[in-house]
């Protein structure tokens, strides 16, 4: 256990939760892309009053809303008496920390369903990034024990930042402003793939 005062489901609470909340936001953002541009609902979007920023928006509220929904799942069926999750106090800041590694998933959903032609492939290419990145972020398992250069890969995924901020503020007892740097770089993240992503997105599949 990487950190000997925690019992094993203080540790786990997070790292599967964050995991959750990434396979959730990938996904979803993934396969609607593509589901919406198949159907042409992308093109009939820009004719309809409603405006393209409301619908971006609902879809974001939703994907956040199922994410608290996982939190609550998640933190409620772990604090029963038969597992004895033990939140810190600061447990709460998880939530604007969730808000942002949520959006930070979602860009890598809406960037990998800009390049795939199908939701197979669009699940294919989640797979590809979610999975390695759950292993390698601690999700799982700790890794403070592996190479030195496994843990620098690991500092790269926004799951690991997801991971340790959680980690901080629901169970190590860590202040409420100690997330402010994950909550930084998982934004970063949202910033940056969501910008290519938008570059590379298209309203028909060629």
């Amino acid at each position: 256990m990487e950190d000997k005062a925690l019992k094993p489901i203080q540790y786990f609470t997070p790292g599967i939760l964050g995991y959750a909340i990434a396979i959730g936001a990938t996904f979803g953002a993934a396969a609607t892309l593509v589901t919406w541009r198949q159907k042409k609902i992308l093109r009939r979007l820009t004719l309809s009053p409603v405006k393209v920023p409301a619908v971006i928006g609902a879809r974001i509220v939703v994907a956040v809303g199922i994410a608290l929904v996982q939190m609550v799942i998640f933190i409620a069926i772990a604090s029963l008496p038969y597992f004895g999750l033990k939140l810190s106090h600061s447990w709460w800041m998880a939530i604007p920390l969730i808000l942002c590694g949520t959006l930070a998933f979602m860009s890598i959903g809406l960037l990998a369903g800009a390049k795939a032609k199908s939701t197979e492939a669009a699940s294919a290419i989640a797979n590809l990034i979610t999975i390695p990145m759950a292993f390698l972020s601690g999700s799982f398992f700790p890794i403070e024990g592996a190479p030195g250069w496994i843990q620098g890969i690991a500092k790269v995924f926004p799951l690991r930042h997801l991971n340790t901020g959680m980690l901080d503020v629901m169970v190590r007892d860590k202040p409420p402003l100690s997330v402010l740097p994950e909550m930084g770089i998982l934004l970063g993240f949202a910033l940056v793939l969501g910008g290519i992503a938008a570059w590379l997105f298209r309203w028909d599949d060629v």
